[in-house]
Parts: structure tokens; sequence; C-alpha cells
């Protein structure tokens, strides 16, 4: 009897559900779709940098992976299950305080094995905390 191949989205799932450093953070996964995941950093006070502001450093990790699952989503899987952010670009333009921070990933364009993206921080409220884009690499 052959295993069944996963498909890219399971292994996005997989990996967020199983990922030691996205358990530590408490990412959460809230829409896996092809080319698309939005995953949510629920607003803790040990990840604040001074009074109840988010520190960049785990907005930035919240967005690394949003774009590592979109890649992942809708991705052929190749022999090889592999894959590495070779870059990412953020600017912050306002604060997370004292709420959850959003993450949406959207890939702008698959290559052979590198995947380009598009991705957002924002608060359930609406503000725009961060822009990025990133080069994610899979295989």
């Amino acid at each position: 009897m052959t295993t069944p191949t996963p498909s890219g989205a399971d292994i996005a799932r997989q990996w967020l559900a199983t990922s030691p450093f996205v358990k530590y953070l408490s990412i959460e996964l809230v829409t896996l779709e092809p080319g698309i995941a939005t995953l949510r950093l629920p607003y803790d006070r040990t990840m604040t940098t001074i009074g109840s502001v988010v520190h960049g450093g785990a907005i930035v990790t919240l967005m690394d992976s949003a774009g590592a699952a979109a890649a992942w989503a809708g991705a052929d899987v190749p022999a090889n299950i592999r894959g590495a952010t070779v870059s990412l670009a953020t600017t912050y333009l306002a604060t997370a305080e004292d709420e959850d921070t959003l993450a949406t990933a959207r890939v702008l364009r698959r290559g052979r094995s590198l995947v380009y993206l598009d991705i957002e921080a924002t608060t359930p409220s609406g503000k725009l905390v961060a822009k990025g884009q990133a080069t994610y690499k899979i295989g």
C-alpha cells in the first residue's frame, strides 16, 4: 500500500502544528488557501518591548511564518521536502499595541523553486502595522 503524497497545504499545516518556535509564540493558523495564508499572533505581555507595544521581532517572525505557509499552500511538492526563507524585507508602519497581530501572505509569483510573496501585518481592528516582501525556496 502506497502512502499518498501530502499536498503543499498539508505540509504547511503539519509544520505550523509541530514547529517548536511557532508553538512557543502561540502563532495560530487562521486561513490557508492556495497561495494565501493568514496567521495570528495572540497578544501576550511577554512579547512586548515596552509597555504594551508588541516587539518587532515577534511581528517579523509572524510574517515569515505566514510567508512560508503561503509558499507551500498550492505548491507542487518536491521529492525532497524542505524549504527556507531566502530573503525578507520588512517596513514597520505603526505599532501593534495591546491586541493580537495578524499576518497575511500572498504569492506574487511562483518559479521552479523560488516563491515571491507580499506580506502584511495588521491588527484585528484593521491598523496596518508592517509590510514585507519575501522570497521562499521550496525543495
